[in-house]
Formats: C-alpha cells, structure tokens, sequence
C-alpha cells in the first residue's frame, strides 16, 4: 500500500478526529489544506494506516496493534518486540539497515512525527476546539515591515542555524535539502542556495527523500555541517558546494555538532552509537557504542570530549582514544532529549520526557540539582553566554528550559532556582536562544510565535506570529537579528534595530 502527500495528510487529519483531538485535527487540516485536496475520504481508513509501522524488504506490510513514536518506528528490534507480543511472526531483522531508498518507511515516519506534534498541540491548547489567538500589547508587536518571510522550502523546515561570522543563515527542511540565505544588508532580494541531499542509487545521483536533521556551522563560518534522515552527514561550502560525504551510521542522524577548534565533528544516531569525525578527511575517527537505545543528542566539552544522552535514560561522558566512558550519569526516569555543557564546561544540564531538568558535575556521580517544574515533557535547553569565561563575565549564568506544558523558565543553577516563568506561549515550545550579550532569549512555539524577553525582568519585550508552528529560534553574532523555522515550510528574519 502506498499513499500520496494528500492521501497521507487525509488519514491524519481522520485519525486525529476519531481519537479525539478535535483541536489538532483542525490545526492540522487548515495548515495541510486538506479542504483543497481531491481526496476520496470514504476510501480511506485512518485507523488502518497508524497500524503500518514499517514495509520489509520482500514489500510486506508489517503492523502492530499499538501506535509507536518516533524513535521506536526506526529500530527494528522495538517493532519485533511489539509483533511478537501481538502473536505475529518477527519478520525483520535485529540489526537497523540502511534506510536509503525505503520510501514507505519514510512516508510511515513523517506521519507518525506529524502526528506526535499535533497531538501535543492539542493536549496543550488552552481552547481545544478553537485556534489559539495571542493578545499582545501593540507596542511590542514587531511589525511585518521588521519582518522577512523567506520561502522556497517544501516541507516542514526543522531547524536554523546562523553563520558565526556573516549574515548568512541555513535552514534545514523535511524536503531534503538544506539551504542557505543571504541576508546581509548589501543583498537587495534574499538570495538562496540549496543544497540538494542525494544518495548513489543505480550508478546514479538521487534525492534521499529524507529530512535533514540536523545542521552547525564551524567555528570561523567557512563550513555547515548537515545532518539526515539517509543516515549520513555531510559537509557543505558556504558557495554550496558539497565538500565531504560522511558515512559511517546505520540509520537517521538526530544531531551533530563541530568541536571549537573546527577539526571534528560529533554526531549521534539511531544506530545507538556516536562518531567523531575528521572534518578534514571525512573518515571516522571513533565510533562509541556505549548507549542502549538511539542517541538523540551530543555536546561537545572541550575539543577532544564531549557528552551524549539517549532514549536508554543515561548521559554518558567520552573521550577522544579512550574506549569507555569516562563518566556515566543517570537518574532520568524517561529519555533524555538535549544536554548542554555550560560555557566553561564544568556542568551539564539535560532535560527529560520525565519533565525533570538535572545538572550534572563531573566531580559527582548523581546531579547536582534535579529541578522540577514543568508539567510536561522538556523538549529543550540552552545556557546563557554569561558568568565567568565568557564576553559577558559580569552577568550572572542562567539557564533556559522550554517544555510541552507552553512555558520556558530561566534557573539560577547556582542556587537551584527558577528565576522566572515565561507564560506567554499558548502551545508547546520547541526553542529557546539567547541572544549574544545574554540579555535577551528567544522562544519558539507552536502556536506560531516567537517572543523575545528580557533575561533581567522575565518581561516580553518584542513578538512576532508567523504562518506555521515554530521548531527552532537563533540569533545572529551581531544580536540584532532573529532567525525562526517553521512547519509550513517557511524561514523568517526579524530585523530587531530601531524596534
């Protein structure tokens, strides 16, 4: 069984309806515009497509009673599990294949990350049933003339990331490309490169059809680093040429990240295991297997360490030659979604599916401050660039946590306290950035906005509400420009001077 885009959007915006999230369903069918498709719907059956989990190598269905997530539909052993406790033969292998070519597992994914954040829209709505207006005083509104709305995208654009050095910002898309736009102020009309994300397929270059994950730009700017579904990472000129094809997991990359020195690259993937790379040579330098489940996140340390978290619900801390962690932490009761050294990478915060945020030293073994309170799972987080050690020694160092329950809160880490509560938000929120001088962070939510607060006050000091849901913020080095990625396959720029 094989289904169009409209087809899939279709048995969606159904399956959303007869489970009842009458909310995401309607958030979903507006932004899909199912209204405008020529979709047949007695002819489809949305509970029999959440059924299909994935499509074997001889092309036979294979379904499960029960929906799985996202990370659970990409390894083979959890669906065997599953299989087996629905008294059905275990067709598929214990090992993740190469997921190059597998359009119906593609399409099976994208459906299922589809519907895990509509689900999260509606159960965090405030008015299920009614889309989420956002009332803010017209004084800080950022008006559209501030506002650069850049399109070229064709599917949901997941992450952004601005050069370090130029006004240059590259966006990451569900399309399979990535992309970078020109926005310095001597480019009349943003210009854009794509960069096409291809895999060999009979003697012959063809897009992967999978969405990239995952992207970083090196230290001086000169290299983005783009991570993908196809399993492979990729290193990219700033004129868009493809410089290195990076080769070495077994399955989709979620996350990848340049050391400072700009000589290595840290990826983490479904297959478990995470790589560092020689970014010179594009060969595998180490490749550690020390996780359980899928790494989702990695953060570099210093310029030859750096930590990784996982679905398994431990952090484990590894060094470049040594061949075991040097330090494993655990105490999460659910995945582990980000992690985070702080500026002098002394301590590690990680954010959880438990709704705790932990910091972790290396001169512990169990955290330092296990904070909670957030009501739902924490999806993100990020330190400020403050405190000793870095441009900003006089403020002090805060930390960001931004969750499904719609709220971002800033913690004195020190004391183990939240600071403030950000309530603006009216869906789950997906970023948090701040800006280069620490005294402004940026959020982004599905409910379309990006808010920009003081860090000081905790006081909403400028918004701005797209055309679809928010996946990522970030500042230029400047700080005087916002950067935001969104579902509907859209990238805005904010031009925050004379605001």
């Amino acid at each position: 069984m094989s289904f169009s885009s409209d087809e899939v959007n279709f048995l969606v915006y159904r399956y959303l309806q007869e489970s009842g999230f009458q909310h995401s369903a309607y958030t979903f069918g507006i932004e899909s515009h199912i209204s405008q498709s020529n979709i047949n719907g007695a002819l489809l059956i949305a509970s029999d497509f959440i059924l299909i989990v994935i499509t074997s190598e001889d092309g036979t269905e294979q379904r499960i009673v029960e929906s799985l997530s996202l990370i659970d539909a990409v390894m083979p052993d959890v669906v065997a599990s599953r299989q087996q406790q629905n008294q059905q033969k275990p067709l598929l292998k214990n090992e993740p294949h190469d997921t190059n070519g597998d359009e119906g597992k593609a399409n099976v994914l994208r459906f299922i990350r589809i519907y895990q954040l509509t689900y999260f829209i509606g159960t965090a709505a405030p008015n299920p049933g009614i889309e989420s207006t956002m009332e803010v005083d017209g004084s800080i509104e950022i008006p559209a003339n501030k506002a650069t709305v850049l399109r070229g995208h064709e599917s949901e654009v997941f992450i952004c990331a601005w050069n370090p050095t130029t006004d240059l910002l590259a966006s990451g898309s569900g399309d399979s490309t990535a992309r970078i736009w020109d926005m310095s102020d001597n480019c009349p009309s943003p210009n854009q490169l794509v960069l096409r994300h291809c895999i060999q397929k009979g003697g012959t270059e063809v897009p992967s059809n999978k969405d990239v994950t995952s992207l970083d730009w090196n230290c001086d700017g000169t290299l983005l680093a783009t991570g993908s579904y196809d399993g492979y990472a990729r290193i990219w000129t700033t004129s868009g040429l493809l410089d290195r094809t990076l080769g070495q997991h077994k399955g989709p990359i979620f996350a990848l990240k340049w050391n400072k020195r700009g000589n290595y690259i840290l990826s983490a993937g479904v297959d478990k295991t995470t790589i560092i790379w020689d970014a010179g040579s594009g060969q595998c330098t180490q490749q550690f297997s020390f996780h359980s489940a899928p790494a989702l996140d990695v953060d570099w340390q210093t310029n030859t360490s750096f930590a990784s978290c996982s679905t398994d619900q431990c952090i484990h801390v590894c060094k470049l030659h040594v061949d075991k962690p040097i330090k494993s932490f655990q105490g999460h009761t659910n995945e582990v979604n980000a992690i985070k050294w702080d500026p002098q990478g002394n301590l590690l915060a990680s954010c959880s599916d438990d709704m705790t945020l932990k910091i972790w030293s290396m001169k512990h073994d169990t955290c330092v401050h296990d904070l909670q309170a957030h009501s739902k799972e924490i999806y993100t987080i990020k330190w400020s660039p403050t405190g000793p050690g870095t441009l900003n020694p006089n403020m002090n160092l805060i930390l960001a946590s931004a969750s499904f329950d719609s709220t971002v809160r800033l913690w004195d880490v020190e004391r183990g306290a939240c600071i403030h509560t950000l309530t603006k938000h009216t869906e789950p929120v997906y970023s948090v950035a701040f800006s280069p001088d620490g005294k402004f962070l940026a959020s982004g939510s599905f409910d379309k906005c990006v808010h920009i607060w003081s860090t000081q006050s905790g006081q909403l000091v400028h918004s701005y509400k797209g055309t679809g849901g928010i996946f990522e913020v970030c500042w230029n080095s400047r700080g005087d420009k916002v950067g935001a990625s969104a579902s509907d396959g859209s990238v805005f720029v904010l031009d925050l001077r004379k605001l």
